[in-house]
C-alpha cells in the first residue's frame, strides 16, 4: 500500500510541514503527490488538452493541506484531498495531440 492510501489517522501524526522535505514522511507524501498529480495531468491532457500547473502545488502548499485534511478526517485517506485539489484546480489549455499516450487514450 502506498502513501496515498495510508490512513489519515496515521499521517496526521507523521507529517510535519515545518520540517520541509528533510523529514522523511513529508518527502514520501510529497513525492507521491507529485507522481499522482503528474499522472492526472497526462489523463487531462489526453482527455481535453488541458493541464494543471503543478508548480503551484509545492511542499509548502501540499503538506499543510494534507496535514489539515488528515487531522479533520482521520477516517479518510490523503488521496481524497489530492482528488479534491485536482477537481478544483484551474486548468490551462495545452497543445496536445489526442492519442499521444496510448494507455491514457479512450
Amino acid at each position: 500500500m502506498g502513501v496515498g492510501l495510508t490512513s489519515c489517522e496515521k499521517l496526521a501524526h507523521d507529517i510535519k510541514p515545518e520540517a520541509g522535505l528533510n523529514h522523511l514522511p513529508n518527502a514520501l507524501v510529497y513525492y507521491w503527490v507529485q507522481g499522482y498529480m503528474s499522472a492526472a495531468n497526462i489523463a487531462t491532457l489526453e482527455g481535453d488538452s488541458n493541464y494543471i500547473d503543478l508548480s503551484k502545488y509545492g511542499p509548502t502548499v501540499i503538506l499543510p493541506a494534507i496535514q489539515e485534511f488528515c487531522e479533520e478526517n482521520p477516517d479518510k485517506k490523503p488521496i481524497s484531498k489530492i482528488d479534491d485539489i485536482l477537481n478544483t484546480a484551474s486548468r490551462i489549455k495545452g497543445d496536445w495531440p489526442k492519442g499521444t499516450i496510448k494507455w491514457a487514450a479512450d
